[in-house]
């Protein structure tokens, strides 16, 4: 059997060389005639998966090591019984950690705490639902917008998006869609921005296209919004190195980079490969992931303020300031090469590891503390104050 597969999912050769034959490229390289006498095909999101790349090709299964399929051509798949596999959910717990870190860091810039203040959750699958739980874990007060999830539930916790706009923070997690009721390309148009309160925070780590960069850049220069996150970006890799300017956090689509995550997107489409061909499995997540290099996190006995010890901690996990600064450098790159530049920063990304690896140690009396942190996915447990008996 004879596999091509993007070489950005991690350990995808030594997880499918058990099965096949593995030819690794770049995504943006797959082009039909390296993919003809494929028998699978296994990509990301930057990789377009068509009638012009698959025509004539041997391929019989394709599997993308992430959450959202936009990419995908799933009626020529069916048409032509290809089977499919997708990682649903794989690196949203990845993604909604990305979140909490903008917020905690936009919060720290701007002296603002986030207990008590409002966010509106726009999209809440597998991404915005996490979002959404820890940020009611860490006080906040949700407004969860997803016509698709209201009409199938009912439940009347998903509310119209106009009950968003007066939000202090808003944050997108859709997918990309370009037809129908519930389209979402360009979602966020100028009529949008001029809607949100004035003085809103905005963050998007869903989709590029699902923002217009023109009416965001507008918003910001009007000073509708205090401050502005951006993990996904139109065009990509040739992203608007205006606009990065202008937002407060800028990173090259790597919200759900974990390494986790990416483990978990690696298992999913490995184990339905194996099922599509009928082969079993050899493999599983615990194979290729490695002890956390912060397993635990020790607190300070002069710490006194939750956000701040919160945020102390998330930093230690993961530092989304390196993130927006490595991205900043691609202003220093010639136009013709800040695409190379923003794939070689997503290509050469350092391992990060998700919350739940490492426990946080909190003097005590800390149980308010302990409950936000298990909140937003860390192990946490009290300790002593020194001097105390």
């Amino acid at each position: 059997m004879k596999i091509v597969a993007d070489g950005n999912i991690p350990f995808v050769q030594e997880c499918f060389s058990s099965i096949g034959d593995v030819l690794v490229m770049g995504g943006r390289d797959m082009m039909p005639q390296a993919v003809a006498d494929a028998d699978a095909l296994l990509v990301r999101s930057i990789t377009r998966v068509d009638e012009h790349l698959l025509s004539g090709s041997a391929v019989r299964f394709v599997g993308t090591a992430t959450i959202g399929f936009d990419h995908v051509d799933l009626d020529y798949l069916h048409t032509h019984n290809i089977g499919f596999a997708s990682a649903p959910g794989s690196n949203a717990n990845s993604a909604a950690e990305y979140v909490i870190a903008a917020l905690l860091e936009i919060a720290r810039r701007h002296a603002v705490r986030l207990d008590g203040r409002s966010i509106g959750v726009i999209g809440v699958g597998n991404v915005g639902g996490r979002v959404a739980a820890k940020c009611e874990a860490l006080g906040m007060h949700v407004r969860r917008n997803d016509p698709p999830l209201q009409r199938r539930t009912g439940d009347p916790k998903y509310v119209p998006l106009e009950a968003v706009f007066d939000c202090d923070f808003v944050t997108i997690h859709t997918p990309l869609t370009r037809e129908g009721p519930d389209k979402t390309h360009h979602l966020a148009d100028g009529r949008f921005f001029s809607r949100l309160r004035q003085g809103a925070v905005f963050l998007n780590a869903a989709r590029g296209a699902v923002v217009d960069s023109q009416a965001l850049a507008a918003a910001i220069h009007s000073r509708r919004l205090t401050a502005v996150g951006l993990d996904v970006w139109e065009n990509e890799p040739n992203i608007d190195v205006g606009l990065l300017d202008e937002v407060d956090l800028g990173s090259p689509h790597i919200a759900g980079y974990s390494l986790d995550g990416k483990i978990a997107g690696l298992i999913m489409i490995y184990q339905a490969l194996c099922e599509h061909f009928g082969l079993p499995p050899k493999f599983d997540a615990g194979d290729f992931l490695p002890a956390p290099d912060v397993a635990t996190i020790e607190l300070p006995d002069d710490v006194t303020d939750d956000q701040a010890a919160i945020a102390f901690a998330v930093e230690k996990v993961y530092s989304i300031v390196r993130d927006d600064a490595n991205l900043r450098r691609i202003a220093n790159e010639p136009p013709e090469a800040r695409g190379r530049f923003f794939d070689a920063l997503r290509k050469s990304y350092p391992v990060r590891r998700e919350f739940h690896n490492t426990t946080v140690i909190v003097p005590e009396p800390a149980g308010a503390l302990i409950r936000k942190l298990l909140g937003i996915g860390f192990k946490a447990k009290g300790r002593r104050r020194e001097g105390d008996e």
